[in-house]
């Protein structure tokens, strides 16, 4: 369940009371793991497999009560603001119009000199330093990317970058304590997960995105031409499911430039994910194996190739350097024999989806009795439609296979998402991910995210006392059953 979805106050799912009260109820259901989104600030499109920072968090987390009661807010400011009336859903519009207008209020009451804030800013300046100016710049900007700024601060010149932190001073110290009030609100909520028993499994995307503080302050790290354009993107070549394929846009890595540095952003980006989470899911994996480049500029994908990515050497780097990692291999989709080696290799579980099983159009092996025990079953992920949505849409061929296989078909349909959590916690797969929509037995309207859409993801929110003791007991005795609780 993504942050974004809890039912705290003020429009939007945030580090509140609420989030606290989840963890109870986890403990409570007898649940060993929570899995969330990634936390990185987002921008057009709200996706937060699109953001301004890999490091960076999203300011909309941070939670307002917290702040009023340390005196930096008033509850009738935050109360005046408009945060959008629907509880069930997000409006990221009024999110984003009041959201930065409160906090800046609460920068403004907030004391800079504090030991505390000089040793997060000192401590993170690594990556803080470029992205509190990033985002400064793209305010003064009017929220331009970077790519169509001015000549001179485009390209990083030392007496552009000299002016601007001195005109924007107050901009970036405000973007500064922006990021400390999340890192300190995120780590208290993971340090009580942990304390009860409940492990945070992340989620970082395997590209960033071209308008990022990554991007404009590493373009050497990037297939970039010398005006640090772009010189091809990435996304997915045409299929049956796309007849055009998937242009995600995201600029490439350079790979013997990370090569020939020991991989050493790769090693601080995931060594900072280990200090934010537990677990971590690496989106995309098969990209480390091979990866489709689309010429820059162009509409659609149909022109891209594969090219070699760094495959093993990246983690075997990163093992040297870390230490054994737990981490989580999305290896969905169309996989060669090389990815599927690659996955292998690196002894990371790969991931099963449960509405994959019961496609009639392809061979597959998400039907739990083909698993071997190393790898990660869902029902489904933020990228499908809950169960109860999808089940209507399949093909009559294949409803009938999955009565076959499931032995339900007595079952009633409003109640057919139990079979499937059942037979998911049965697998022999290591761990079982259920998306709390399905816990639910919520329909499309539940649904996180459509691929390739925009306007309508990323927005679904649980309501006030949807998780009752009743349904927490039913998935207690569950994990129970299938001995999936913790020992």
């Amino acid at each position: 369940m993504p942050v974004a979805s809890l039912p705290s106050k003020y429009g939007i799912g945030c580090f509140s009371k609420e989030a606290y009260e989840l963890i109870d109820k986890l403990k409570k259901a007898k649940q060993t793991y929570w899995q969330i989104l990634p936390l990185g600030p987002t921008g057009f499109g709200d996706s937060p497999y699109q953001s301004f920072s890999t490091f960076a968090g999203n300011p909309y987390y941070i939670d307002l009560e917290k702040l009023i009661q340390e005196g930096l807010l008033t509850r009738e400011e935050c109360e005046e603001c408009d945060f959008g009336d629907d509880d069930r859903y997000v409006d990221y519009e009024k999110i984003y119009k009041s959201r930065f207008g409160i906090l800046w209020q609460a920068f403004k009451n907030f004391d800079c000199e504090t030991a505390d804030f000089k040793q997060f800013v000192s401590e993170q300046r690594d990556w803080l330093e470029d992205y509190a100016l990033y985002m400064s710049i793209k305010d003064s900007n009017e929220g331009l990317t970077w790519i169509k700024w001015d000549e001179d601060i485009k390209l990083r010149q030392p007496e552009a970058i000299r002016r601007y932190r001195e005109e924007l001073a107050e901009d970036i110290q405000f973007y500064e304590f922006i990021q400390y009030q999340f890192y300190r609100q995120w780590m208290n909520l993971k340090e009580y997960a942990n304390s009860n028993g409940i492990k945070i499994i992340g989620d970082i995307p395997i590209y960033v995105a071209f308008d990022s503080a990554d991007c404009w302050s590493s373009p050497q790290l990037f297939q970039f031409n010398d005006d640090n354009e772009p010189k091809a993107v990435a996304g997915c070549p045409p299929d049956a499911f796309a007849a055009t394929g998937q242009l995600w846009g995201n600029p490439l890595y350079d790979w013997e430039y990370h090569k020939k540095t020991e991989y050493e952003w790769w090693k601080k980006r995931v060594r900072y994910s280990f200090q934010l989470y537990d677990v971590v899911r690496i989106d995309h994996f098969r990209g480390f194996d091979e990866y489709y480049s689309i010429p820059y500029g162009d509409e659609t994908a149909e022109n891209g190739h594969w090219e070699k990515g760094p495959g093993l050497d990246l983690f075997t780097s990163l093992t040297e350097e870390l230490g054994k990692l737990n981490i989580i291999a999305e290896d969905l989709g169309y996989l060669t024999d090389s990815v599927v080696q690659l996955v292998k290799d690196t002894g990371y579980p790969g991931m099963k989806i449960m509405q994959f099983a019961f496609d009639s159009r392809e061979q597959s092996n998400y039907l739990p009795h083909t698993y071997d025990k190393n790898c990660v079953v869902y029902t489904g992920t933020h990228d499908n439609d809950t169960i109860q949505g999808w089940y209507p849409t399949i093909s009559g061929k294949d409803r009938e296979y999955s009565k076959e296989y499931l032995n339900n078909a007595g079952t009633k349909k409003k109640e057919l998402y139990w079979d499937f959590i059942r037979v998911t916690l049965a697998s022999v797969a290591d761990t079982a991910i259920i998306p709390v929509q399905d816990y639910l037995g919520l329909g499309s309207e539940a649904r996180i995210n459509v691929p390739s859409t925009l306007g309508t993801n990323w927005k679904w929110r649980l309501l006030k006392g949807e998780l009752d003791n009743k349904l927490l007991a039913t998935i207690a005795r569950m994990t129970e059953i299938y001995e999936r609780c913790e020992v």
